[in-house]
C-alpha cells in the first residue's frame, strides 16, 4: 500500500500506530502503558560534510513529531554559511522554522560539500523550492553562546546533546566563562544541566582496534576532542564507525518513500551526496536513535569506563568501574531492527 497523502502518512505513523499498542498493552496488562518521556534534545551537527546528518535531522522532526523530542538548538561545527541555510530549509520544511541555529566561528571544513548549496539555493521558476529564512548564515548567533543560553533555560539535569560531528563547539562550551546567560562556567553549566551526550565519534570494535582506526570526527578536531572526553562531566555513550557503517541506509526507501511531496530536502539532498541507486551508511542516525530511544533494545551497551583520544586521533576505550563512558555494539538482529526504524522515521512526511 502506498499513500499519496501526506497528511494520511503523518496520522497513520504517530497518531493510529502509537494507539494501537496501547490498545493492544490495555488488552494484556489491563491498563494503557505510561506516556513516554519528552527528551529535550540540542542537535550539534557538522552540516554538509556527509548526508547521514541531514538523514539524522529529519529523524529528529519526526521524533518530535511523535511526542518523543523537543529540538531546543541546532549548533552547527561545519564553518560554511550554507550550513546553516541548510537546516534551517529543513526545520522549515517541518514546520520548526523557529528552532534556533548556532554557528561556529573559525571551525574546521569551510568549504561547501556536495548537497548543502545546490539543496538551499534550488528555485523554481524563480521562486525558493525550500523558502527558509536565514538566507544570512552571518545573522545567526555563534554557536557556544547559544548552547549557553538554551542550557541555562532548560531543567536541571534534562537535556540530551547528540553530537554527530567535531568535539569544536562542546570543547570551547566547557571552557566557557560566566556570561549574562549563566553565572556558571561551561563545565559546571554542562554537569547542572546535561543528562548524556550521545556522540557518533571514534571506533572501538575488535576489528577496529586492530587496524588502529583514526575516526573523521574525531580526527577533523582532535585536540578538541581530547579535551571533550577527558572533562565532560556526564555520561557519554559513544557510536562508533563500525555501527554506523553496519547499517546501510537502503536506497530504495529514497527512491520509494518521498513521493508525498514533489520536492523532499533530504531525497535531493541524499541525490547530490550518494545518489539515489545507492545505499548509504547511517553513522549520525544511529546517536539520535539511541539518545531519544535508549531502551528500546535497539543497541548493546558496552560497560562503563573511559574513552582517551591520542595525539593521531586515535580513540581507546578502557573499563573502568567509575568511568562516565560506554560504547554501543549490534548484533545482526539489532542491525535489521535499527535499519527499518531508521528508515521509516527518516521518510516520515511532516505533520503540519
Amino acid at each position: 500500500m502506498r499513500f499519496e497523502s501526506s497528511a494520511l502518512h503523518c496520522v497513520l505513523s504517530t497518531c493510529v500506530f502509537p494507539l494501537f499498542c496501547a490498545a493492544v498493552l490495555t488488552g494484556l496488562i489491563g491498563q494503557a502503558a505510561p506516556a513516554a518521556e519528552t527528551v529535550p534534545l540540542i542537535f550539534d551537527t557538522d552540516m554538509g560534510n556527509d548526508v547521514d546528518d541531514a538523514m539524522a535531522l529529519c529523524m529528529i522532526h519526526a521524533l518530535e513529531s511523535r511526542g518523543e523530542c523537543r529540538l531546543l538548538a541546532v549548533t552547527l561545527t561545519k564553518d560554511n554559511p550554507y550550513a546553516a541555510r541548510f537546516v534551517d530549509l529543513v526545520n522549515t520544511f517541518f514546520g520548526r522554522g523557529g528552532i534556533p541555529i548556532g554557528t561556529v566561528r573559525g571551525g574546521v571544513t569551510p568549504e561547501d560539500g556536495r548537497y548543502i548549496r545546490q539543496t538551499a539555493t534550488a528555485e523554481d521558476g524563480g521562486r525558493p523550492r525550500y523558502p527558509h529564512d536565514l538566507l544570512d548564515a552571518s545573522r545567526a548567533p555563534e554557536a557556544v553562546a547559544l548552547l549557553r543560553s538554551t542550557l541555562a533555560a532548560a531543567d536541571d539535569g534534562s537535556v540530551v546533546i547528540v553530537q554527530v560531528g567535531f568535539s569544536t563547539n562542546l570543547a570551547r562550551l566547557l571552557e566557557s566563562k560566566p556570561d549574562d546567560a549563566s553565572p556558571l562556567a561551561g563545565r559546571d553549566l554542562v554537569a547542572k544541566k546535561v543528562r548524556l551526550l550521545s556522540t557518533m565519534a571514534g571506533a572501538f570494535s575488535d576489528e577496529m582496534k586492530a587496524q588502529r582506526r583514526k575516526e573523521y570526527n574525531v580526527v577533523q578536531d582532535v585536540e578538541a576532542a581530547r579535551r571533550l572526553f577527558a572533562q565532560w562531566p556526564t555520561p557519554i555513550v559513544a557510536s562508533g564507525w563500525e555501527i554506523g557503517n553496519a547499517i546501510q541506509h537502503p536506497a530504495v526507501s529514497m527512491q520509494r518513500d518521498y513521493g508525498y511531496v514533489d520536492h523532499h530536502p533530504l531525497r535531493e539532498a541524499y541525490a547530490y551526496y550518494r545518489g539515489l541507486e545507492n545505499d548509504q551508511s547511517t553513522y549520525d542516525l544511529t546517536s539520535v536513535l539511541y539518545a531519544v530511544r535508549p531502551d528500546r533494545g535497539y543497541f548493546t551497551l558496552s560497560e562503563a569506563g573511559r574513552i582517551t583520544i591520542a595525539a593521531d586521533g586515535y580513540s581507546e576505550f578502557a573499563p573502568a568501574a567509575n568511568g562516565n563512558c560506554r560504547f554501543l555494539s549490534v548484533t545482526p538482529e539489532q542491525i535489521v531492527r535499527v535499519r527499518e526504524a531508521q528508515a521509516w522515521l527518516c521518510s516520515q512526511p511532516p505533520c503540519k
